[in-house]
């Protein structure tokens, strides 16, 4: 037997999915784990795959790494759940001529979502832990599948090429055809494979047999290197709440000789194909003769159109001036009145830009979307609009954030959002598909008129996003640490929570000296309308703690009669605090009480014209 060879002269036809028919079997824990615990059921799958007619298997070791089995507490178990597989598959294959290749899956990608992004390194020890495995076992090639991220799949195609002459096949992953999920060309990606020493590249997964097949439209025949096509079976749907694939073998056949003809060397399926699919590709060839030549469709790239409008932004005014944020709620009910006669009072008032939340403390309340869209188009007003990721799925944010840009809304505050347990909503859901910081490098993505999945918008978006930062933490300088981080990821400015204490203000421009970060912050200030407000605050509000002083203070004014103007006193002094360091205030509107913002901002106004004497008396 030899791989190589074989793959001058003919088309070999892969295996099909294996977790696919383990899940139906009703197992839904560690599909690795089971060559340990079920290794009979394991084999009976390979059997299948092989009498279907299936040339080559691959281990059931997708997921057997350290960063993957770590969530099921398995990571100390990768030698034996790699030892087996191997093991398993040698016996199903024995006599048969079948080819064992031995499998590594993508770490970073789509499906993960929910998950923090591995390190690159951790990634390396990991992929070399489970790659010995293999070495030690004997595979007749490995097979590295399903990986998003580029960078991820030829940093461990460099260690294989760097351990080992054995025979690989590299298969990214796409969103749509033409594109891998950062924007570049397929056939350029795969072209980097190839370069850097794959035997075989190709794609799988996401994709039905229609689109891979498009996709491999794209791709020139290279000249050392072979391709290799595993669909999904089609796209999935949820059945009583299970996961199902259509399962038309019927089609699937007649699209084994149009892989060969678009030059695939390896033929297989991926999610949702079963042995009955395999026997279907093999069965729709009319030759395993590979193809010499082929045509090439070619992809032509539109440049995204610039839509950039003439306006000042926030974030080139609050780098030389004071400028103002202002939050109004959205209202619960349809009654919008006091809210809009807020919004235009603030704006004439010289409020730089309106913060609008999106269903704060997992409140529903009326569309943030839609009331930017009518402050921006009827009242001329910006509206800095917040976006949660807690409410909306990946497909939602795509969504709001293309929406978004049409309506005009150029400032966002990317945010996680409170949980949905503290809300009134008896049996919502977090959603919580991305972060906060993912969801900030999606925004900045849209200003290269690239979407989520790699495909030209047609329009380049011209967003600056905030993120969110609490400072009421005991370790100020530890939490700074992670504006750090949200400005890697593309953060423009930084947005916080209430600040009171004075105190505070100082420690947190100290803070971010020493970090070097220097993007721009709008300190919170939120006027207390009572001791009770202040204890309801400081108490049962995530992300709000108040001084035992300021609680104190707020006790005594109300004992004597004047609670709220002890709030506003607090406020100004807090104000006061943040003009001396920075030149961005955020006033947080408290029960729509715009008429308080509107004091606050006369405030901040009367320190800018102080500030503006001060400088005309010096010159």
């Amino acid at each position: 037997m030899n791989l190589r060879k074989d793959l001058q002269k003919k088309v070999l036809i892969a295996d099909g999915a294996i977790g696919t028919l383990l899940y139906s079997y009703g197992m839904d824990r560690s599909f690795e784990e089971l060559n340990m615990t079920h290794p009979a059921s394991i084999t009976a799958i390979h059997k299948a795959y092989i009498d279907a007619g299936a040339d080559v298997i691959q281990t059931n070791t997708y997921g057997a790494n350290y960063l993957k089995l770590a969530r099921y507490g398995l990571q100390d178990e990768i030698k034996k759940i790699n030892q087996a597989a191997v093991r398993i598959a040698k016996e199903a294959a024995e006599g048969t001529g079948t080819y064992i290749f031995g499998t590594m899956g993508g770490i970073n990608g789509a499906t993960d979502h929910h998950l923090e992004a591995a390190p690159l390194e951790e990634i390396k020890r990991s992929f070399r832990e489970q790659l010995y495995c293999f070495l030690l076992e004997g595979v007749d090639a490995l097979l590295l599948e399903t990986y998003y991220d580029l960078t991820e799949l030829k940093a461990v195609l460099k260690i294989l090429r760097e351990t080992t002459d054995l025979p690989v096949v590299a298969n990214v992953s796409i969103h749509e055809p033409d594109f891998l999920q950062n924007g570049q060309l397929l056939a350029d990606a795969l072209a980097e494979l190839a370069q850097a020493g794959a035997d075989v590249v190709g794609v799988n997964c996401r994709l039905g047999p229609y689109h891979m097949a498009k996709a491999l439209e794209t791709v020139p025949l290279f000249e050392q290197t072979f391709l290799a096509a595993y669909p999904n079976a089609s796209l999935p749907e949820v059945q009583d709440g299970k996961i199902i694939y259509q399962a038309d073998q019927a089609y699937f056949e007649q699209y084994g000789e149009i892989f060969r003809k678009q030059g695939a060397r390896i033929i297989g399926g991926c999610c949702g194909t079963t042995p009955d699919h395999i026997r279907a590709l093999r069965k729709g060839l009319t030759t395993f003769e590979p193809v010499k030549e082929k045509n090439v469709r070619q992809v032509v790239l539109e440049q995204p159109k610039d839509s950039m409008e003439k306006e000042e932004r926030l974030l080139a005014k609050v780098k030389r001036d004071y400028t103002i944020l202002v939050e109004l709620d959205p209202p619960r009910t349809f009654a919008t009145d006091q809210f809009f006669a807020g919004a235009k009072k603030l704006h004439q008032k010289g409020v730089d830009a309106l913060t609008i939340s999106d269903n704060s403390l997992a409140t529903p309340r009326i569309s943030n979307m839609a009331l930017a869209g009518i402050l921006k188009q009827q009242y001329g007003i910006t509206p800095l609009i917040h976006l949660t990721t807690r409410d909306h799925n990946l497909v939602g944010l795509h969504s709001h954030i293309m929406g978004f840009h049409k309506l005009g809304l150029r400032d966002v505050l990317a945010i996680t959002g409170d949980p949905t347990n503290i809300g009134d909503f008896p049996g919502a859901t977090s959603v919580f598909d991305v972060r906060s910081v993912e969801l900030i490098k999606l925004i900045k993505r849209f200003n290269e008129g690239i979407s989520y999945t790699g495909g030209n918008l047609k329009e380049k978006t011209h967003f600056h996003v905030a993120a969110a930062f609490n400072p009421n933490v005991p370790n100020l300088e530890k939490a700074v640490r992670q504006i750090k981080r949200k400005v890697a990821y593309g953060a423009d400015y930084i947005i916080t929570q209430p600040f009171y204490h004075p105190e505070k203000v100082k420690e947190l421009k100290e803070a971010l000296q020493k970090e070097a970060i220097d993007v721009p912050c709008f300190l919170g200030v939120m006027p207390l309308l009572s001791s009770r407000n202040a204890e309801f605050l400081h108490n049962e509000v995530p992300g709000i703690r108040l001084t035992d002083e300021v609680r104190e203070r707020m006790n005594q004014a109300e004992m004597a009669g004047f609670g709220i103007e002890e709030g506003m006193k607090l406020a100004k002094e807090m104000i006061d605090a943040i003009c001396a360091e920075f030149k961005g205030v955020y006033i947080i509107t408290p029960f729509l009480r715009y008429d308080l913002s509107i004091e606050l901002t006369e405030y901040v106004q009367s320190k800018k014209e102080d500030s503006l004497k001060v400088n005309s008396s010096l010159s």
